[in-house]
């Protein structure tokens, strides 16, 4: 099936998170992200109700009231941090530009 272009507008928050979802995802782009999204609601039927959360996470049998808890998260985020970050930054242009006059010296 054949690709078309698009523009889509998105509050700056949705555009931020899906920007942080194409790295943890795996996925090339936004557009191959909203793609993926789109194709899952529309094979899913998502437009229902919301989907439980219920059963998704594991309590480790030997800690069920979370004594280790913040070191296991402080754990995870140190660990996170250390990541190595992607950043790119606009060039400046440096110079007075067409048309500007020097002063006289």
């Amino acid at each position: 099936m054949g690709k078309h272009a698009i523009s889509v507008t998105l509050a700056a928050d949705n555009l931020t998170w899906l920007k942080a979802r194409v790295g943890a995802t795996g996925a090339r782009s936004v557009s191959e992200l909203l793609d993926r999204l789109v194709t899952d609601a529309r094979t899913r039927g998502s437009l229902g109700p919301m989907r439980s959360v219920v059963g998704t996470i594991d309590l480790d049998p030997a800690d069920p009231l979370l004594g280790e808890a913040d070191a296991a998260v402080a754990a995870l985020f140190e660990r996170s941090v250390r990541r190595p970050v992607l950043v790119k930054e606009r060039r400046v242009r440096y110079g007075t530009g067409k048309g500007a006059k020097r002063p006289r010296g």
